[in-house]
């Protein structure tokens, strides 16, 4: 009897950790509108408005050239790398790459869905402010 439970507590402490590693689909924003508060905003703003957004999250923001910007996040041992995709009516947020996220193709670590869940909120308040 007990073993029976010992062998329990041991399948519940690895069913755990299995869980507390899980990964999830990889979250991209595709052609998310640009709402702004005033009319036809230049693709420049628009553009200085997504640096804003990232930077205040501790993304670095790089624009490649005119219409994207490519975004790296460092967290610890943790690198993620976005494209932004932009025009004067939409933006999108690619994956591009990923270091210790354990990205398999379609599945990433969790809290990465979450980091861009974070930009594209960041996004929409700086466009909002134009």
């Amino acid at each position: 009897m007990r073993f029976t439970n010992w062998a329990a507590i041991v399948a519940s402490v690895l069913a755990l950790i299995v869980v507390g590693c899980a990964t999830k689909s990889v979250y991209n924003v595709t052609n998310a509108p640009v709402a702004t508060s005033k009319p036809n905003p230049g693709l420049d703003d628009i553009g200085k408005a997504i640096m804003r957004a990232g930077a205040a999250l501790g993304w670095q923001m790089r624009e490649t050239k005119s219409g994207h910007i490519l975004g790296t996040l460092n967290l610890r041992k943790h690198v993620a790398v976005v494209d932004v995709n932009y025009s004067a009516t939409s933006y999108s947020i690619t994956y591009k790459d990923s270091t210790e996220l354990d990205y398999d193709g379609t599945n990433i670590h969790k809290n990465y869905n979450g980091w861009i869940q974070n930009l594209e909120k960041g996004i929409r308040t700086q466009l909002s402010l134009l």
